[in-house]
């Protein structure tokens, strides 16, 4: 039940706010369109009545005029109605879409800060954006005529029964079975069918866009577009799923639309017969003109409910997928904060799996970086070095142990006070397309435009500065300005050190510096750990020999620990990566059968 209610319109209605009542009143409107968009058809009868009352005699005939000027009314009014209702409903579309993207985008402020490591800003966006406009789309138009289009049969049904029961109930007949061919074509493994188009149209989305990314490659070696297998088993399971659902919709809808548009196979004989039966076969021959004249509305209205349909099938899909995001959990806040005593940072005893994952990235880990003190992780790739980093600022919740900060377990400080201890600096450093001047002041919105320049040159990021005119104000991504990915390093260690905080987190600070950048990076960590804790993760040995401490993590556990000198004394898995990283460094490109 409560998954119903999250998939209908009611749900929907929630983010309206108090644009709510307009969506009612669009709808009522668009209700009362649809019975004003009848009312001509009475007045055509009454018309046709007359002229066949008045036979022969035409000049005879009353209010003729007067009917045609009320129908040309009704039709008037009806536009104008449905014109009303339509603006009601857009406005509060609009808001809804808005109040959606809102209340979407406020949520992922609160998540954990991992979920953005397994979701993709862009694959957020297009959840949030698009999504939203799918729902945007219904509110405004589909669900407007849908009520408009459920109002016509029931008024329908009582004037095709009120002029003649007979012919009436022939109309009503195809009705009816095309009903039974929409739920047909609606219905069982068809009603899935938006879910799954989604969820092919997403993964096509995505191997487009690696194959593009790809095109050098194929280029460079001459490969086809076979080579790209997922792109083009993507593309067919689209095409298998599109010709699947068309081929089963194919003989529903034909008969659907022969139904609709059939009718008059059955109301023409038919009224032909009880013209010639009646005794007043001038008054069933007026009757048969209105049902003649009747029947379309009815199957332009059966075709209005068919296209709602659909569009409450893609906003139900659409709901889903916001779901998905707004049923994220954020971390909890602690009821009563408490404050940390000191700078020290502790994991005791700590496992921590990833959701979905079966094997622990961590497991009953146990270490401390004292205050003042710098700890270096080491390790193969996957053995659970940033892990371990994330769960200090909280990107997730350890499953047992704990992460304590000043003695303070991490999940009984605020949000706020976890922000203001622990700066972090990640090897996928991401600057904002705005100037450099914001994009360091980021860290410290508050931060004079001196003390930024401060933080900028104690980052090494002074040949930045100079290689373009506008210095702190040149425009980051506009106009040809691009950062190297060693430059963008820098920008974020200034970030760091105008944050000030006295943990620092570097995860891979340099793993996309060249020598030279390496080198002034180097300088910059200089001035950010300078008496600060310092918990750092780097595959270059070089920029952790000086550590305080080595700890050397494999498959989520610790399995060595030491000093530089103390470790590779011991001949271990810290030695063995120190021969390799030593064999690396000293590598060159030569001719076969010389020695490099």
């Amino acid at each position: 039940m409560k998954e119903k209610k999250k998939n209908s319109i009611s749900w929907l209605l929630s983010y309206a706010g108090g644009h709510k009542k307009l969506t009612i009143l669009g709808c009522t409107l668009s209700g009362v369109s649809a019975v004003l968009s009848m009312a001509p058809y009475i007045c055509i009868w009454f018309v046709a009545r007359g002229v066949f009352d008045a036979l022969p005699n035409f000049q005879d005939a009353q209010d003729l005029v007067g009917y045609g000027w009320q129908a040309l009314w009704f039709a008037l009014a009806g536009m104008a109605v449905y014109f009303a209702a339509l603006m009601c409903t857009h406005l509060a579309a609009f808001r809804t879409a808005r109040n959606m993207r809102k209340t979407a985008a406020q949520h992922l402020v609160d998540v954990p800060l991992g979920y953005f490591t397994a979701n993709q800003s862009g694959r957020l966006r297009k959840l949030i954006d698009d999504n939203a406009g799918m729902t945007e789309q219904m509110l405004a138009h589909e669900l407007p005529d849908l009520v408009g289009a459920v109002v016509t049969p029931i008024a329908a049904i009582i004037l095709l029964f009120v002029f003649d029961w007979r012919m009436g109930l022939l109309c009503l007949l195809p009705m009816i079975l095309s009903v039974y061919l929409l739920t047909r074509m609606m219905g069982g493994k068809n009603a899935k069918f938006f879910s799954v188009y989604q969820r092919a149209i997403e993964d096509l989305s995505s191997e487009a866009t690696e194959y593009v990314r790809g095109i050098p490659v194929v280029k460079v070696f001459q490969q086809t577009v076979y080579s790209f297998k997922s792109f083009y088993t993507s593309i067919m399971q689209y095409n298998k799923l599109a010709t699947d659902y068309s081929m089963s919709c194919r003989n529903p809808m034909t008969a659907f639309t022969a139904v609709l548009n059939g009718t008059f196979l059955l109301l023409i004989p038919a009224g032909m017969l009880l013209c010639g039966a009646a005794s007043d076969g001038w008054a069933v021959l007026v009757d048969f003109l209105f049902y003649i004249l009747f029947t379309p509305l009815c199957a332009m209205m059966m075709n209005r409910i068919m296209y709602a349909s659909e569009a409450i099938m893609e906003a139900n899909e659409a709901v889903h997928k916001l779901d998905q995001i707004l049923g994220t959990s954020p971390l909890p806040e602690p009821q009563n904060p408490k404050t940390p005593h000191g700078n020290q940072v502790e994991l005791d005893h700590v496992s921590f799996t990833y959701p979905g994952a079966s094997h622990p990235a961590l497991n009953d880990v146990t270490f401390q970086v004292s205050e003042g003190e710098t700890v270096a992780l080491v390790g193969p790739s996957g053995g659970g070095k940033t892990t371990a980093a994330s769960l200090i600022p909280r990107f997730w919740d350890v499953q047992t142990g704990q992460v304590r900060i000043g003695g303070v377990d991490v999940r009984e400080l605020s949000t706020q006070e976890l922000m203001k201890k622990v700066a972090f600096v990640f090897q996928d450093t991401h600057l904002f397309k705005t100037s450099l001047l914001e994009n360091i002041r980021a860290a410290r919105p508050d931060a004079t435009r001196e003390q930024v320049l401060q933080a900028a040159n104690a980052a090494q990021c002074g040949d930045i500065l100079q290689k373009f005119p506008q210095g702190l104000d040149t425009q980051v991504g506009s106009k040809g300005v691009y950062l190297s990915g060693g430059e963008q390093q820098r920008i974020a260690l200034a970030r760091a050190i105008l944050k000030d905080a006295p943990i620092v987190v570097l995860d891979e600070a340099t793993a996309f510096a060249d020598p030279e950048n390496e080198t002034l990076i180097q300088k910059a960590f200089e001035t950010l750990t300078k008496g600060k804790t310092v918990l750092m993760i780097a595959h270059r040995l070089s920029t952790v020999q000086n550590a305080d401490h080595i700890l050397v993590l494999r498959d989520g556990k610790i399995v060595e620990d030491g000093r530089h000198a103390d470790l590779l004394g011991k001949q271990g898995v810290y030695a063995q990566m120190w021969r390799d990283y030593q064999t690396s460094a000293q590598w060159k490109v030569g001719k076969e059968g010389r020695p490099c």
